[in-house]
Protein backbone atom coordinates (compact mmCIF):
# COMPACT_ATOMS: atom_id res chain seq x y z
CA UNK A 1 0.00 0.00 0.00
CA UNK A 2 2.78 2.43 0.94
CA UNK A 3 4.66 1.78 -2.31
CA UNK A 4 1.45 2.22 -4.29
CA UNK A 5 0.77 5.57 -2.63
CA UNK A 6 4.30 6.77 -3.29
CA UNK A 7 3.91 5.82 -6.93
CA UNK A 8 0.62 7.67 -7.14
CA UNK A 9 2.11 10.79 -5.61
CA UNK A 10 4.98 10.65 -8.09
CA UNK A 11 2.58 10.39 -11.01
CA UNK A 12 0.51 13.28 -9.70
CA UNK A 13 3.63 15.36 -9.23
CA UNK A 14 4.72 14.71 -12.81
CA UNK A 15 1.23 15.47 -14.08
CA UNK A 16 1.09 18.60 -11.97
CA UNK A 17 4.43 19.79 -13.33
CA UNK A 18 3.21 19.29 -16.90
CA UNK A 19 0.05 21.29 -16.25
CA UNK A 20 2.02 24.08 -14.59
CA UNK A 21 4.49 24.31 -17.46
CA UNK A 22 1.58 24.41 -19.93
CA UNK A 23 -0.08 27.14 -17.90
CA UNK A 24 3.14 29.12 -17.62
CA UNK A 25 3.68 28.95 -21.38
CA UNK A 26 0.03 29.66 -22.13
CA UNK A 27 -0.83 31.20 -25.46
CA UNK A 28 0.24 34.29 -27.28
CA UNK A 29 -1.22 37.73 -26.54
CA UNK A 30 -2.18 40.60 -28.79
CA UNK A 31 0.53 43.18 -29.37
CA UNK A 32 0.68 45.45 -26.34
CA UNK A 33 -1.42 43.10 -24.19
CA UNK A 34 -0.47 41.15 -21.09
CA UNK A 35 -1.10 37.46 -20.55
CA UNK A 36 -2.62 36.35 -17.24
CA UNK A 37 -2.16 32.64 -16.58
CA UNK A 38 -5.02 30.87 -14.83
CA UNK A 39 -5.46 27.26 -13.69
CA UNK A 40 -8.88 25.94 -12.68
CA UNK A 41 -10.93 22.77 -12.46
CA UNK A 42 -13.35 23.66 -15.22
CA UNK A 43 -13.65 21.82 -18.49
CA UNK A 44 -16.33 21.58 -21.14
CA UNK A 45 -19.32 23.83 -20.58
CA UNK A 46 -17.89 25.22 -17.35
CA UNK A 47 -14.68 26.25 -19.10
CA UNK A 48 -16.69 27.91 -21.85
CA UNK A 49 -18.69 29.80 -19.22
CA UNK A 50 -15.54 31.02 -17.47
CA UNK A 51 -14.01 32.16 -20.76
CA UNK A 52 -17.24 34.01 -21.58
CA UNK A 53 -17.02 35.60 -18.15
CA UNK A 54 -13.53 37.00 -18.78
CA UNK A 55 -14.12 38.00 -22.42
CA UNK A 56 -15.40 41.53 -21.65
CA UNK A 57 -12.31 42.14 -19.51
CA UNK A 58 -10.05 40.95 -22.32
CA UNK A 59 -11.85 43.19 -24.82
CA UNK A 60 -11.63 46.20 -22.53
CA UNK A 61 -8.01 45.82 -21.47
CA UNK A 62 -6.39 44.16 -24.48
CA UNK A 63 -5.01 41.53 -22.13
CA UNK A 64 -5.46 37.77 -22.53
CA UNK A 65 -6.45 35.04 -20.11
CA UNK A 66 -4.41 31.87 -20.73
CA UNK A 67 -6.54 29.21 -19.06
CA UNK A 68 -5.52 25.63 -18.27
CA UNK A 69 -8.05 23.17 -16.85
CA UNK A 70 -7.30 20.17 -14.65
CA UNK A 71 -9.38 17.93 -12.39
CA UNK A 72 -6.28 17.33 -10.25
CA UNK A 73 -6.06 20.93 -9.06
CA UNK A 74 -4.87 20.05 -5.57
CA UNK A 75 -1.92 17.99 -6.78
CA UNK A 76 -1.06 20.53 -9.47
CA UNK A 77 -0.99 23.53 -7.14
CA UNK A 78 0.76 21.62 -4.35
CA UNK A 79 3.49 20.79 -6.87
CA UNK A 80 3.60 24.43 -7.91
CA UNK A 81 3.87 25.76 -4.37
CA UNK A 82 6.81 23.41 -3.78
CA UNK A 83 8.57 24.30 -7.06
CA UNK A 84 7.68 27.97 -7.30
CA UNK A 85 6.21 27.47 -10.79
CA UNK A 86 2.71 28.84 -10.34
CA UNK A 87 -0.01 30.49 -12.39
CA UNK A 88 -0.90 34.11 -11.76
CA UNK A 89 -4.41 33.20 -10.58
CA UNK A 90 -5.99 29.85 -9.76
CA UNK A 91 -9.14 28.20 -8.63
CA UNK A 92 -8.40 26.74 -5.20
CA UNK A 93 -9.29 23.22 -3.98
CA UNK A 94 -11.20 24.66 -1.03
CA UNK A 95 -10.97 26.81 2.10
CA UNK A 96 -8.93 24.20 3.96
CA UNK A 97 -6.08 24.23 1.44
CA UNK A 98 -6.46 28.00 1.04
CA UNK A 99 -5.71 28.48 4.75
CA UNK A 100 -2.49 26.46 4.44
CA UNK A 101 -1.27 28.43 1.43
CA UNK A 102 -2.41 31.73 2.93
CA UNK A 103 -0.46 31.12 6.12
CA UNK A 104 2.64 30.05 4.19
CA UNK A 105 2.56 33.19 2.04
CA UNK A 106 2.10 31.32 -1.23
CA UNK A 107 -1.22 33.09 -1.76
CA UNK A 108 -1.01 36.87 -1.92
CA UNK A 109 -3.27 39.02 0.31
CA UNK A 110 -6.03 40.76 -1.63
CA UNK A 111 -6.81 43.62 0.74
CA UNK A 112 -4.89 46.06 -1.49
CA UNK A 113 -6.29 44.48 -4.66
CA UNK A 114 -10.01 44.76 -3.94
CA UNK A 115 -12.16 47.67 -2.90
CA UNK A 116 -12.66 45.95 0.44
CA UNK A 117 -15.60 48.04 1.60
CA UNK A 118 -17.52 47.38 -1.62
CA UNK A 119 -16.56 43.72 -1.71
CA UNK A 120 -17.77 43.11 1.83
CA UNK A 121 -21.01 45.04 1.31
CA UNK A 122 -21.88 43.08 -1.85
CA UNK A 123 -20.76 39.60 -0.78
CA UNK A 124 -22.50 37.11 1.48
CA UNK A 125 -20.77 37.39 4.91
CA UNK A 126 -20.15 33.63 5.08
CA UNK A 127 -18.15 33.79 1.85
CA UNK A 128 -16.13 36.79 3.05
CA UNK A 129 -15.25 34.95 6.26
CA UNK A 130 -14.30 31.75 4.43
CA UNK A 131 -11.85 33.66 2.22
CA UNK A 132 -10.10 35.32 5.18
CA UNK A 133 -6.88 34.04 6.77
CA UNK A 134 -5.34 35.80 9.77
CA UNK A 135 -7.49 38.84 9.16
CA UNK A 136 -6.57 39.20 5.47
CA UNK A 137 -8.62 38.19 2.44
CA UNK A 138 -6.68 35.69 0.32
CA UNK A 139 -9.54 33.98 -1.52
CA UNK A 140 -12.70 35.20 -3.25
CA UNK A 141 -15.71 33.26 -4.50
CA UNK A 142 -16.53 33.86 -8.14
CA UNK A 143 -19.52 31.51 -8.12
CA UNK A 144 -21.39 29.39 -5.60
CA UNK A 145 -23.64 26.37 -5.39
CA UNK A 146 -26.44 25.15 -3.16
CA UNK A 147 -26.17 21.51 -2.16
CA UNK A 148 -28.71 19.07 -0.77
CA UNK A 149 -30.99 19.21 -3.83
CA UNK A 150 -32.91 16.19 -5.11
CA UNK A 151 -33.33 16.29 -8.89
CA UNK A 152 -35.97 14.50 -10.94
CA UNK A 153 -37.54 14.48 -14.38
CA UNK A 154 -41.06 16.00 -14.09
CA UNK A 155 -42.09 14.13 -17.23
CA UNK A 156 -41.69 10.89 -15.27
CA UNK A 157 -42.05 11.82 -11.59
CA UNK A 158 -45.20 13.84 -10.89
CA UNK A 159 -45.94 13.21 -7.21
CA UNK A 160 -44.43 16.45 -5.89
CA UNK A 161 -41.94 16.96 -3.09
CA UNK A 162 -42.08 14.23 -0.41
CA UNK A 163 -42.70 15.58 3.09
CA UNK A 164 -40.04 13.51 4.87
CA UNK A 165 -36.88 11.61 4.10
CA UNK A 166 -38.69 8.35 4.80
CA UNK A 167 -41.21 9.35 2.12
CA UNK A 168 -38.36 9.91 -0.34
CA UNK A 169 -36.91 6.47 0.31
CA UNK A 170 -40.30 4.76 -0.01
CA UNK A 171 -41.12 6.40 -3.36
CA UNK A 172 -42.27 3.98 -6.04
CA UNK A 173 -39.78 3.61 -8.87
CA UNK A 174 -42.58 3.30 -11.42
CA UNK A 175 -41.08 2.60 -14.84
CA UNK A 176 -37.58 3.50 -13.64
CA UNK A 177 -35.04 0.77 -13.00
CA UNK A 178 -33.89 2.19 -9.64
CA UNK A 179 -34.75 4.88 -7.11
CA UNK A 180 -31.37 6.69 -7.24
CA UNK A 181 -28.61 7.57 -9.65
CA UNK A 182 -25.17 8.10 -8.10
CA UNK A 183 -21.84 8.88 -9.82
CA UNK A 184 -18.65 9.09 -7.74
CA UNK A 185 -15.89 9.20 -10.37
CA UNK A 186 -13.91 12.45 -10.66
CA UNK A 187 -10.30 11.60 -11.43
CA UNK A 188 -8.01 12.14 -8.43
CA UNK A 189 -10.99 13.57 -6.53
CA UNK A 190 -13.20 10.50 -7.05
CA UNK A 191 -15.62 10.06 -4.18
CA UNK A 192 -16.41 13.71 -3.50
CA UNK A 193 -20.11 13.43 -4.48
CA UNK A 194 -20.45 10.84 -1.72
CA UNK A 195 -18.98 13.27 0.81
CA UNK A 196 -21.82 15.67 -0.01
CA UNK A 197 -24.27 12.97 1.00
CA UNK A 198 -22.50 12.42 4.33
CA UNK A 199 -22.44 16.15 5.07
CA UNK A 200 -26.15 16.50 4.33
CA UNK A 201 -27.00 13.56 6.59
CA UNK A 202 -24.80 14.80 9.44
CA UNK A 203 -26.29 18.30 9.34
CA UNK A 204 -29.91 17.16 9.00
CA UNK A 205 -29.72 14.27 11.48
CA UNK A 206 -27.36 15.61 14.15
CA UNK A 207 -27.33 19.37 13.68
CA UNK A 208 -24.81 22.17 13.23
CA UNK A 209 -22.93 21.69 16.51
CA UNK A 210 -22.03 18.10 15.69
CA UNK A 211 -21.29 19.12 12.09
CA UNK A 212 -18.90 21.89 13.17
CA UNK A 213 -17.12 19.69 15.72
CA UNK A 214 -16.77 16.86 13.18
CA UNK A 215 -15.32 19.21 10.55
CA UNK A 216 -12.97 20.71 13.15
CA UNK A 217 -11.69 17.29 14.18
CA UNK A 218 -13.11 17.21 17.71
CA UNK A 219 -16.02 14.85 16.99
CA UNK A 220 -14.93 11.28 16.06
CA UNK A 221 -15.69 9.72 12.72
CA UNK A 222 -16.47 6.47 14.53
CA UNK A 223 -19.17 8.18 16.62
CA UNK A 224 -22.81 7.06 16.32
CA UNK A 225 -23.72 10.33 14.56
CA UNK A 226 -21.21 10.02 11.73
CA UNK A 227 -21.78 6.28 11.40
CA UNK A 228 -25.52 6.95 11.05
CA UNK A 229 -24.79 9.35 8.19
CA UNK A 230 -22.79 6.69 6.35
CA UNK A 231 -25.56 4.16 6.95
CA UNK A 232 -28.09 6.59 5.49
CA UNK A 233 -25.96 6.88 2.37
CA UNK A 234 -25.64 3.11 2.33
CA UNK A 235 -29.41 2.79 1.96
CA UNK A 236 -29.21 5.11 -1.05
CA UNK A 237 -26.43 3.01 -2.57
CA UNK A 238 -28.55 -0.12 -2.10
CA UNK A 239 -31.23 1.49 -4.26
CA UNK A 240 -28.88 2.90 -6.91
CA UNK A 241 -28.86 2.40 -10.65
CA UNK A 242 -26.34 -0.14 -11.90
CA UNK A 243 -25.00 -1.19 -8.51
CA UNK A 244 -21.60 -0.51 -6.96
CA UNK A 245 -19.52 -0.91 -10.14
CA UNK A 246 -21.63 1.68 -11.97
CA UNK A 247 -21.63 4.06 -9.01
CA UNK A 248 -17.83 4.16 -8.69
CA UNK A 249 -17.12 4.28 -12.44
CA UNK A 250 -19.67 6.92 -13.46
CA UNK A 251 -18.35 10.47 -13.64
CA UNK A 252 -20.21 12.94 -11.45
CA UNK A 253 -21.18 15.02 -14.50
CA UNK A 254 -22.87 11.99 -16.07
CA UNK A 255 -24.41 10.78 -12.82
CA UNK A 256 -27.88 12.12 -13.49
CA UNK A 257 -28.08 11.21 -17.18
CA UNK A 258 -30.32 8.14 -16.59
CA UNK A 259 -33.06 10.54 -15.45
CA UNK A 260 -33.55 11.37 -19.13
CA UNK A 261 -33.46 7.94 -20.77
CA UNK A 262 -36.53 6.04 -21.95
CA UNK A 263 -37.34 4.20 -19.79
CA UNK A 264 -35.60 6.16 -17.03
CA UNK A 265 -32.78 4.53 -15.12
CA UNK A 266 -33.69 6.26 -11.86
CA UNK A 267 -36.19 8.56 -10.20
CA UNK A 268 -33.89 10.83 -8.18
CA UNK A 269 -30.38 12.29 -8.30
CA UNK A 270 -28.73 14.16 -5.41
CA UNK A 271 -26.46 16.96 -6.56
CA UNK A 272 -25.73 20.67 -6.19
CA UNK A 273 -27.32 23.47 -8.17
CA UNK A 274 -24.49 23.54 -10.74
CA UNK A 275 -25.57 20.18 -12.21
CA UNK A 276 -28.14 21.75 -14.56
CA UNK A 277 -25.51 22.60 -17.16
CA UNK A 278 -24.40 18.94 -17.14
CA UNK A 279 -28.00 17.78 -17.55
CA UNK A 280 -28.21 19.84 -20.75
CA UNK A 281 -24.74 19.33 -22.18
CA UNK A 282 -24.14 15.69 -21.26
CA UNK A 283 -27.59 14.29 -20.50
CA UNK A 284 -29.44 15.72 -23.49
CA UNK A 285 -32.03 17.42 -21.29
CA UNK A 286 -33.82 20.65 -22.13
CA UNK A 287 -35.44 23.23 -19.87
CA UNK A 288 -38.54 21.62 -18.41
CA UNK A 289 -36.97 18.16 -18.31
CA UNK A 290 -35.58 18.60 -14.80
CA UNK A 291 -36.69 20.07 -11.51
CA UNK A 292 -35.75 19.69 -7.86
CA UNK A 293 -36.97 19.71 -4.31
CA UNK A 294 -34.73 20.37 -1.31
CA UNK A 295 -33.58 17.32 0.60
CA UNK A 296 -36.31 17.02 3.26
CA UNK A 297 -35.61 17.64 6.92
CA UNK A 298 -34.71 14.50 8.86
CA UNK A 299 -34.61 15.77 12.44
CA UNK A 300 -37.28 18.50 12.88
CA UNK A 301 -35.00 20.23 15.37
CA UNK A 302 -32.74 21.19 12.47
CA UNK A 303 -35.36 22.20 9.93
CA UNK A 304 -34.20 24.43 7.11
CA UNK A 305 -30.58 23.23 7.15
CA UNK A 306 -28.54 23.39 3.94
CA UNK A 307 -25.00 22.87 2.81
CA UNK A 308 -23.33 24.82 0.04
CA UNK A 309 -20.03 25.48 -1.63
CA UNK A 310 -18.31 27.84 -3.99
CA UNK A 311 -15.38 28.21 -6.34
CA UNK A 312 -12.55 30.08 -4.64
CA UNK A 313 -10.01 32.08 -6.57
CA UNK A 314 -6.64 33.27 -5.33
CA UNK A 315 -3.55 35.11 -6.59
CA UNK A 316 -0.10 33.50 -6.60
CA UNK A 317 1.75 36.13 -8.66
CA UNK A 318 1.17 39.78 -7.81
CA UNK A 319 1.08 41.42 -11.26
CA UNK A 320 -0.95 44.47 -12.32
CA UNK A 321 -2.98 42.56 -14.93
CA UNK A 322 -3.67 39.72 -12.50
CA UNK A 323 -4.83 42.23 -9.90
CA UNK A 324 -7.13 43.90 -12.42
CA UNK A 325 -8.65 40.59 -13.54
CA UNK A 326 -9.30 39.46 -9.98
CA UNK A 327 -10.92 42.78 -9.14
CA UNK A 328 -13.20 42.30 -12.16
CA UNK A 329 -14.12 38.69 -11.30
CA UNK A 330 -15.78 39.63 -7.99
CA UNK A 331 -18.10 42.19 -9.60
CA UNK A 332 -21.78 41.64 -10.28
CA UNK A 333 -21.08 42.41 -13.95
CA UNK A 334 -18.70 39.46 -14.26
CA UNK A 335 -20.63 36.98 -12.15
CA UNK A 336 -23.91 37.79 -13.90
CA UNK A 337 -22.40 36.42 -17.12
CA UNK A 338 -21.88 32.92 -15.70
CA UNK A 339 -25.22 33.02 -13.86
CA UNK A 340 -27.01 33.94 -17.10
CA UNK A 341 -25.37 31.04 -18.94
CA UNK A 342 -26.65 28.69 -16.24
CA UNK A 343 -25.30 26.22 -13.73
CA UNK A 344 -24.03 28.80 -11.25
CA UNK A 345 -25.24 30.93 -8.38
CA UNK A 346 -23.49 34.04 -7.14
CA UNK A 347 -22.35 35.11 -3.70
CA UNK A 348 -22.59 38.72 -4.92
CA UNK A 349 -25.89 40.07 -3.63
CA UNK A 350 -26.15 42.45 -6.61
CA UNK A 351 -26.63 39.49 -8.97
CA UNK A 352 -30.38 38.95 -9.12
CA UNK A 353 -31.16 38.11 -12.75
CA UNK A 354 -31.34 34.32 -12.92
CA UNK A 355 -32.15 32.70 -16.27
CA UNK A 356 -34.80 30.21 -15.15
CA UNK A 357 -37.05 29.27 -12.28
CA UNK A 358 -34.81 26.42 -11.15
CA UNK A 359 -31.73 28.60 -10.62
CA UNK A 360 -33.79 31.45 -9.17
CA UNK A 361 -35.31 29.13 -6.56
CA UNK A 362 -31.86 27.75 -5.75
CA UNK A 363 -30.54 31.27 -5.15
CA UNK A 364 -33.52 32.12 -2.95
CA UNK A 365 -32.97 29.01 -0.81
CA UNK A 366 -29.26 29.79 -0.49
CA UNK A 367 -30.07 33.31 0.65
CA UNK A 368 -32.76 32.32 3.15
CA UNK A 369 -31.45 29.07 4.68
CA UNK A 370 -32.14 28.95 8.43
CA UNK A 371 -29.00 26.86 9.03
CA UNK A 372 -26.20 27.06 6.47
CA UNK A 373 -22.89 25.23 6.53
CA UNK A 374 -20.11 25.22 3.96
CA UNK A 375 -19.04 21.93 2.38
CA UNK A 376 -17.33 20.06 5.22
CA UNK A 377 -14.77 18.21 3.13
CA UNK A 378 -13.55 21.50 1.65
CA UNK A 379 -12.91 22.82 5.16
CA UNK A 380 -10.85 19.81 6.27
CA UNK A 381 -7.06 19.55 5.92
CA UNK A 382 -6.07 18.43 2.44
CA UNK A 383 -4.81 15.00 3.49
CA UNK A 384 -8.02 14.29 5.39
CA UNK A 385 -10.17 15.51 2.53
CA UNK A 386 -8.37 13.10 0.20
CA UNK A 387 -8.91 10.27 2.67
CA UNK A 388 -12.60 11.20 2.89
CA UNK A 389 -12.92 11.05 -0.91
CA UNK A 390 -11.25 7.65 -1.05
CA UNK A 391 -13.35 6.34 1.82
CA UNK A 392 -16.54 7.04 -0.11
CA UNK A 393 -15.37 4.91 -3.03
CA UNK A 394 -14.30 2.13 -0.68
CA UNK A 395 -17.62 2.29 1.17
CA UNK A 396 -19.61 2.16 -2.07
CA UNK A 397 -17.69 -0.96 -3.08
CA UNK A 398 -18.07 -2.75 0.25
CA UNK A 399 -20.35 -1.37 2.96
CA UNK A 400 -19.36 -4.16 5.36
CA UNK A 401 -16.06 -2.33 5.91
CA UNK A 402 -17.76 0.69 7.51
CA UNK A 403 -16.25 0.31 10.99
CA UNK A 404 -12.80 -0.16 9.48
CA UNK A 405 -13.30 2.84 7.19
CA UNK A 406 -14.39 5.12 10.04
CA UNK A 407 -11.46 4.03 12.21
CA UNK A 408 -9.14 4.82 9.32
CA UNK A 409 -10.65 8.27 8.94
CA UNK A 410 -10.12 8.96 12.64
CA UNK A 411 -6.46 8.03 12.16
CA UNK A 412 -6.25 10.26 9.07
CA UNK A 413 -7.83 13.14 10.97
CA UNK A 414 -5.31 12.86 13.79
CA UNK A 415 -2.39 12.65 11.37
CA UNK A 416 -3.61 15.55 9.22
CA UNK A 417 -3.79 17.78 12.27
CA UNK A 418 -0.34 16.88 13.50
CA UNK A 419 -1.39 14.37 16.16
Amino acid sequence: MGQRNRGLRALLALGGAAVLVAAACGTGTPSGGTKVTVIGTWGGAEQEAFLAMVKPWEDKTGNTVAYTGTRDINAVLTTGVASGILPDLAGLPGPGQMVEWGKSGALKPLDSVLDIETYKSETSPAFVDLGTVDGKIVGVFIKSALKGLIWYNPNDYTAGAPATWDDVMSTSTGSAESLWCVGLESGAASGWPGTDWIEDFVLRQSGPEVYDAWVAGTHPWASPEIKAAFEGFGEVLDASYGGADTVVSTNFGDGGNPLFTDPPGCVFHHQASFITSFFKDQGGAADGDFDFFPMPDINPEYAGAFTGAGDLFGMFNDKPAARDLLKYLVTAEAQQIWVSIGGALSGNTKVTDYPDDVSKRSAEILGSAKIFRFDGGDLMPTALQSAFFGAMVEFAQDQSKLDEILAGLDEASTAARGG
